[in-house]
């Protein structure tokens, strides 16, 4: 599997959670040497994706990807690029 996708519509007002599920995501990425993580926040107000942008924004947490790439097609959708 060279892709790891995450659906966060189902816990996109659970904070904690968000932060959980995207830390466990990009655990898994970094195990298992997967290039490429899909993040789907969703479209809506955007303060999901903003809350997104935000966590991989932090110095620990950036420190684990090589890069973020928004999808120019897609408003909902957050891709993250891993460099093993």
């Amino acid at each position: 599997m060279s892709k790891l996708k995450l659906d966060l519509h189902d816990i996109f007002n659970k904070g904690q959670r968000i932060d959980e599920e995207l830390d466990r995501v990009m655990e898994e990425a970094m195990k298992k040497r997967i290039r490429t993580v899909e993040i789907i926040p969703g479209k809506g107000s955007g303060q999901l994706k903003k809350r997104v942008l935000r966590f991989l924004q932090e110095p620990r947490n950036k420190a684990r990807y090589h890069r973020v790439e928004k999808d120019a097609k897609n408003f909902g959708r957050v891709f993250i690029h891993f460099r093993h």
